[in-house]
Parts: structure tokens; sequence; C-alpha cells
């Protein structure tokens, strides 16, 4: 799998990644701690070389999990992102209650925004430990959406000092927003942005101006939820499949339904057409899936690996399910 680099960092990533929310316990589902290691050791046995985690997916557990399955792998081989913003601080008082925020683990900690210079550094030494890493090739601004005077002002220059220093390789941020996103690539000097469910099949807003402003820029996206979280996972978006991490409405599965259609002609299934969508754009650097089993990771990675002919695209804007100008 080839690699490219991160803006103009040394670091690279290769065309696929691993998303660690579901090692986590994202969406409120529990993966066992052997689930977890395997997920990720099958990714890196298919050939995958970058893993994504932060300190809010399962008030760390996915940077514990992640940095267990690591561990022992030669560490100048995989590339590593993190993420700060929110703070984990320990909430005795919340003894036998579980994560409100969508993870199914113990209420051990409380989240605290903090995009200061020194929650910065806080959250860096927090994952470092977690991970049991001595460094992390890539920090990400996490969801500043409400933050943007401090995450822009304060939060940005630490990270940028530390990229300076050599603390880390690429520096960056990660939003499920493309506005915000197009900012720090026009008005900052990150390396990359993580944008989550912004490009794919079903939401395309990223399109218009985003992606070619990174372009320009010479800022590298990586390209996250490209499943909207559920319905573009299979073939089959049946009532119950979610989007954006809420029920899909009949519109959402009838329109995916449709592009099965479409897929199925040209021999591609709709999760494979789905990361084929996002990585083809010439702004997007990797394409980030997560995985919960390894039967999952070795799915992402054979699905991805498939060839899609460039008729599928064409036929998806001739039945009007994509737009000449979504592709890029």
């Amino acid at each position: 799998m080839g690699t490219t680099r991160l803006g103009r960092s040394r670091v690279e990533v290769g065309a696929l990644g691993f998303g660690a929310v579901g090692i986590g316990n994202g969406m409120d589902r529990a993966v066992t701690e052997e689930a977890a290691h395997d997920a990720v050791r099958a990714a890196w046995d298919a050939g995958v070389r970058y893993f994504d985690t932060a300190p809010h997916y399962g008030l760390g557990l996915s940077e514990r999990r992640l940095g267990r399955a690591l561990a022992g792998l030669p560490r100048d081989r995989y590339t590593v992102s993190t993420k700060v913003g929110r703070l984990l601080e320990p909430s005795p008082n919340r003894s036998g209650e579980r994560d409100d925020h969508g993870f199914d683990v113990p209420a051990t900690h409380t989240r605290r925004w903090d995009f200061s210079a020194d929650g910065v550094l806080r959250s860096l030494e927090g994952s470092l430990e977690r991970l049991g890493l001595d460094r992390v090739d890539l920090v990400l601004l996490h969801d500043p959406d409400d933050h943007w005077e401090q995450a822009v002002g304060e939060a940005y220059p630490a990270l940028h000092e530390l990229r300076d220093q050599g603390v880390v390789g690429a520096i960056g941020a990660g939003m499920n927003q493309a506005g915000m996103l197009e900012r720090f690539a026009v008005e900052t000097d990150v390396d990359a942005v993580l944008l989550a469910g912004r490009y794919t099949l079903l939401d395309r807003s990223a399109a218009a101006t985003m992606l070619p402003a990174c372009r320009r820029a010479g800022v590298s996206v990586i390209a996250a939820g490209v499943f909207n979280s559920g319905v573009l996972a299979t073939d089959e978006p049946v009532e119950g499949a979610t989007y954006d991490y809420a029920a899909a409405s009949p519109e959402v599965r009838s329109r995916a339904a449709a592009i099965v259609g479409v897929a199925r002609r040209h021999g591609v299934s709709l999760p494979g057409a789905a990361m084929a969508f996002a990585a083809r754009h010439p702004a997007v650097a990797t394409v980030l899936v997560g995985a919960r089993s390894a039967e999952q990771a070795r799915r992402n990675a054979d699905l991805f690996a498939r060839p899609v002919p460039d008729a599928l695209w064409a036929d998806l804007v001739g039945e009007g399910l994509l737009g000449e100008e979504d592709l890029g």
C-alpha cells in the first residue's frame, strides 16, 4: 500500500487508515479486549499503517487498547494520530454510572473542553501515557466548533511550537463540518484536516469549496465517516440503519438503495463504492475506516483494494445520485 505525506510534513499515511472509535466501545457497543486487539492486528496484516484515536473515544479506552495492540510492532513503520481539546478528569462521584457520550464504558472520567496551550500539553501527555508511546505523529484539534477563538489563538500556536520543536510531526484539526476546517486550511499552517461524514456518497457538502481550498493550500484531507455511521456500510440499508449517528430516514435509505442498484451493475458493493468515492478525490490523502473485529478489518481492506470502474461514477451522475461537481 503506497503512502502520501501529510501537507508539507514528513508524516506519511497509507491510502487506508484504521479509525479506533469502535475499539473504544463507540456507538454504545461494547467490544472485548481480544476483539479490539485482533481488529488492529488484522488491519496491520492487511497493510494498514495509519491508526487514529482520541481521548474522547471511550474515555481513553481506545488509546489504551490501540497502544496495547501496536506494542511490539516496529514504531518507524506506522503512523498514529490522536487529538486534543477535551481533557479527561477523574469523576469519583459518578461511581456505577455509564458514560453518556455514546461509549459503552463506566463514567470514570468527565470530559472538559480545553483548547488552552496548557490544555494541549496536558492532553498530549495523557495520550502518550495511555498509548504507551514516546511520541505521536499527528495531533489534531478535536471538534473546536464552539471554541474557534481559543483553538486558533491558543491551541494552534501550541501545536505549531510542538511541531517546530520536533515533538510531533504534523498538526491539524478534525471535525464533522467542512466550514471551519476550510478556515483552518486557509488561515493557519496546518498539515492536515480530518473531515468526518461531509464527503460521502450521501453528503458532499465539502466538495464545493472546502476540498478545493485544501488542495490549493497544500493541506491533506483525511476522509473519515465515509459510511455516514452505518447506512453505507452494507448493501442492505434497512430500517434501523444509522445516518450521522441517528436512525436513517426513509429518504436516506431510499437514496442509499438506489446507489446500491447502480453499484451492483458494476460489480461493486456499497461500502466499496463509499470508500472509493472518498479516496478518488485529489485532496484526500487517506480514508479512515473503523473496525470492531478482525473480520471487519479484513473486509474493509479487501473491499478497498478492489478496483472500481470510472463508469460507476458516470452512471451515478447520470441518474442524479451524484453531481459532476462532486467528483473533484
